[in-house]
């Protein structure tokens, strides 16, 4: 193996595109404000949240265009094509003159993020397996959460300076560079496991990943957690702003939440080595339904108004925990599908990011001036996310063929 293929060259490549994915969300949060003016958007209403609705909403779909696309020409080439596609969306969201126009420049965006979300998981795949794919993608979201920390202070500076559409604007250079690293990274996907691109091989790939009980399950379980944390990501600055009064300080807020995510997440590759990456996915989870249960209880009791640090400490451990649960459950929905790792990748993106977006929406719009829909939903969700994840455990981690006909063997 190559330098630039080495265990902590593969983490820090997967890292890098997660985080230029995860720009296009976190520096924007902090022009909501210019964006309500601009657009003479209704305070409290919610209608600025679809601004990472939006993004999420093609991030989602756009999976299945590059992971399945991705199983035939190759992960490097369906990469450098989305990276292009991000930069053209950025660049339409920088220029846009209303706020139809902006969502939609936004839906453009996150297409072309689809592909560093979804092949990253595929890069990890095509190098590593069971709980070692695990621990590489763990640390690889360590890093990545160092964007969230810092990409709301980015977006701050930028604003101190000038308005909201260079915001936008600063994922451009971004895309770029995304594309240099990744024609230098190489082509990842073993020439045995190339597919051709039509109708019968995807639904082969399809009734591979839905007629496997670990790779569905665990990916039904992604989605109701990752629907939680989108609640908190959609809501977060509204709630610091509107209903906390502490708008200013909300980049500093963000990061600092961030940090603590990426120390727990990095100190679960630990937990990991040490006992596997199912027993810390369940207890991750289990972790989430409790802190949702305290979070509501004191909501409740607080009419919907808790103080404003212990909210601030619940949406973080919650947060933690849930991101914890992520890359560990998408190791072990990705094992079994070696054969089919891009079209596998792209069915979960779609499950776990356009889905969750949809959950998230169900309680991000009830959020007006209480937390209240937050506590529930995270509660919701998590319980949702265990019943999966149990279901899942039941399922194989051996890797299988594509199942070329409609019956499928459990």
């Amino acid at each position: 193996m190559t330098n630039l293929r080495s265990d902590r060259a593969v983490v820090a490549y997967i890292a890098s595109m997660a985080v230029i994915l995860a720009f296009g969300i976190d520096a924007s949060l902090p022009a909501f404000d210019e964006l309500r003016t601009e657009f003479d958007l209704r305070n409290g209403s919610g209608e600025v949240s679809l601004v990472v609705t939006t993004y999420f909403l093609g991030m989602g779909f756009g999976q299945l265009i590059w992971g399945l696309s991705s199983d035939r020409i190759g992960r490097q080439k369906a990469m450098l094509a989305g990276l292009l596609l991000y930069g053209i969306g950025a660049a339409g969201a920088a220029l846009a003159g209303s706020m139809t126009m902006l969502l939609v420049a936004r839906v453009v965006w996150g297409l072309g993020a689809a592909a560093p979300s979804v092949l990253r998981n595929s890069v990890a795949r095509d190098l590593y397996s069971g709980d070692k794919l695990a621990q590489i993608t763990s640390m690889a979201m360590a890093i990545f959460l160092m964007g969230p920390a810092v990409a709301p202070a980015v977006g701050e500076l930028i604003l101190l300076s000038d308005n909201w559409r260079w915001v936008f604007a600063a994922a451009v250079p971004l895309a770029i560079a995304g594309m240099v690293w990744t024609f230098r990274f190489g082509e990842t996907l073993d020439p045995a496991n190339v597919r051709p691109l039509d109708l019968r091989s995807i639904a082969a790939g399809a009734r591979t990943f839905f007629g496997n009980r670990a790779a569905f399950g665990h990916s039904l379980a992604i989605t109701a957690a990752s629907g939680a944390f989108f609640i908190f990501l959609g809501s977060s600055q509204p709630i610091v702003d509107e209903i906390y009064g502490h708008g200013d300080w909300f980049a500093l807020i963000f990061a600092c939440v961030a940090a603590c995510i990426g120390l727990t997440v990095w100190n679960s590759g630990r937990f990991i080595r040490g006992h596997g990456a199912r027993k810390v996915a369940l207890v991750a989870v289990i972790g989430m339904i409790a802190a949702a249960a305290a979070f509501g209880v004191v909501a409740v009791a607080t009419d919907g108004r808790p103080p404003f640090w212990f909210w601030l400490g619940a949406v973080a451990v919650f947060a933690s925990l849930g991101t914890v649960s992520t890359p560990t459950m998408t190791a072990m929905a990705m094992t079994p599908m070696a054969r089919v790792a891009g079209t596998a990748s792209a069915l979960n993106g779609v499950l776990s990011v356009a889905g969750a977006s949809l959950l998230a929406v169900v309680f991000d719009r009830r959020i007006d001036d209480t937390v209240t829909p937050m506590a529930v939903g995270f509660l919701v969700y998590s319980l949702l996310a265990l019943g999966f994840l149990l279901w899942a455990r039941g399922g194989s981690d051996e890797i299988v063929e594509p199942v070329e006909r409609a019956t499928v063997s459990r």
